[in-house]
């Protein structure tokens, strides 16, 4: 099963990441929720077991 994480840009201008896993449905509905409390460049991203993905700034 493939799992996946998130990135995002917070409302004031920080960007993070995820540490937890989803399945494909679940990821979407995270990032559902994180742009009705306004953060932006909202990414879902393929991740491998162990892998902590990176904000990107």
């Amino acid at each position: 099963m493939q799992n996946y994480s998130l990135l995002w840009t917070d409302p004031d201008g920080t960007p993070q990441a995820s540490a937890g896993r989803y399945d494909k449905r679940s990821a979407k509905h995270r990032r559902t929720e994180l742009r009705a409390v306004g953060c932006t460049r909202v990414e879902i991203v393929p991740v491998r077991p162990g892998e902590v993905p990176e904000p990107v700034s």
